[in-house]
């Protein structure tokens, strides 16, 4: 009886032990709590929200709440698209290390009056970061320019001239 006790309590000591093992490995890929939360790019504001051609356009954009982490010399990718969604004006300007950003375009000539859109997004990084990991953090090179997200899109009205 004594014996049957001693084998039984091992096989319960053995058995949590092989689910403690198996809850440690399962649960290694899922985010880590401790780590900072996904920091998506701040939401981006068009202002004027109706424009003729030759008339100026602000698109900018607060710093973020959360450590962004864009690191020095970070740019913003700002995109003005046609009513097809074809790129009409694709330009490149500076960008705070917490995403926080201004850029002022002037209307082209020739766009057809109708709905366009405008994109910005920070340029070449993971600006997605939808994994769960502050890839913007890591050392060494970035290989992801980036990830599935949706691409927030603005609409710009674009009046008669």
């Amino acid at each position: 009886m004594g014996e049957n006790r001693l084998s039984r309590g091992l096989r319960r000591f053995v058995a949590g032990v092989l689910c403690a093992v198996f809850l440690t490995v399962a649960l290694s890929s899922c985010r880590n709590v401790f780590a900072p939360p996904p920091c998506m790019p701040p939401a981006f504001s068009v202002a004027p929200s109706e424009a003729k051609p030759g008339d100026q356009v602000t698109v900018s954009a607060p710093d973020a709440a959360c450590d962004a982490r864009y690191g020095a010399g970070a740019q913003v990718q700002v995109q003005l698209l046609n009513a097809d969604g074809t790129p009409v004006l694709e330009e490149l300007a500076p960008m705070t290390d917490d995403g926080g950003f201004t850029f002022v375009f002037t209307v082209p000539a020739g766009m057809s009056p109708g709905k366009a859109g405008v994109t910005a997004y920070p340029y070449n990084v993971d600006w997605c970061d939808d994994t769960g990991v502050n890839n913007r953090a890591a050392s060494g090179q970035r290989t992801l320019i980036r990830a599935s997200c949706a691409q927030r899109l603005e609409t710009l009205v674009i009046l008669a001239p």
